[in-house]
């Protein structure tokens, strides 16, 4: 991965912000609004290929990558992950390129970690209880962008 410049790092900030707003509205109203989540994929998109057009097919490759595989999750098991979450992802692969499977893998083992959580102090019945899994994708973007700034 390349050392991010200044332009890449005034879109991860914008992008960070954006994960951060959409961590909040999901834990309150359990969606990711497209309004903000796709205008945003978009924005990050255009913006990267225009300031770094040599990482276009990265950037391009891994928002639809994510994406493609969350809608085979969600294809899969409809009822556990949500259509918001499939377009998070089109939004992590354009902020993030190939480290987007880094924040996927850091989102879901997290999400794993805190059923767990649930599980135990909640015994069996506590299964029948959902999680918004927004804010743990964008927790992983979060520590994923670090990873590219740094």
């Amino acid at each position: 991965m390349h050392h991010a410049s200044v332009g890449e790092l005034v879109v991860l900030f914008f992008f960070a912000a954006v994960l951060t707003a959409l961590a909040i509205i999901d834990i309150r109203t359990r969606r990711l609004p497209n309004r903000i989540v796709l205008p945003a994929a978009a924005i990050v998109l255009v913006t990267h290929i225009a300031i770094a057009p040599e990482h276009a097919l990265e950037w391009i490759l891994a928002a639809a990558g994510a994406f493609l595989l969350m809608f085979a999750a969600h294809l899969a098991h409809p009822s556990g992950l949500g259509l918001g979450d499939v377009k998070l992802a089109l939004l992590l692969g354009a902020a993030l390129g190939w480290a987007v499977a880094g924040a996927l893998v850091v989102g879901f083992l997290a999400a794993a970690l805190a059923g767990i959580v649930v599980l135990i102090r909640g015994g069996w019945t506590a299964r029948k209880h959902t999680m918004p899994l927004g804010p743990f994708l964008a927790a992983g973007g979060l520590v994923a962008a670090a990873f590219v700034i740094f």
